[in-house]
């Protein structure tokens, strides 16, 4: 390494060297001046004003995981959307806005097939019945 490529990378090595020790000196600063009276209570989980009760690991059901799942896919594809509509009328200005309503039309097929299935899939159901029409 030539002398002046170090002379190049001298600024980031001397702002490096002052993160580091503005991060240790920080955390150093609130080991000494902070107090430390640990006790019971403050050791214990803070769950809004409640008493923890029971075991952390509980079983969660996974309904709302799918339904979070789900609720993000299509909400970030319907996001995607206003660019589209922001720029159609130039580009149909330009010639192009049949080629971009194609794709949007597409776009939103994709979408109501995807709900369409979740729909008929039953995820969209809060509460599922498991019976069938044999138990009639």
């Amino acid at each position: 390494m030539s002398a002046n490529e170090f002379d190049v990378l001298m600024p980031v090595v001397i702002m490096l060297a002052i993160a580091v020790l503005l991060f240790a000196g920080a955390l150093g600063a609130a080991y000494i001046i902070s107090p430390s009276k640990p006790t019971e209570l403050k050791s214990t989980p803070y769950e809004c004003g409640e008493l923890p009760i029971g075991d952390a690991w509980a079983a969660f059901n996974i309904r709302f995981y799918v339904v979070g799942l789900i609720f993000i896919i299509f909400d970030v594809e319907s996001v995607l959307m206003f660019p589209v509509a922001t720029i159609f009328r130039r580009a149909n200005d330009a010639g192009n806005g049949s080629y971009v309503l194609v794709m949007f039309i597409s776009f939103i097929s994709v979408l109501c097939v995807g709900i369409a299935y979740c729909w008929r899939k039953g995820d969209l159901d809060w509460v599922r019945s498991y019976a069938t029409e044999s138990d009639d």
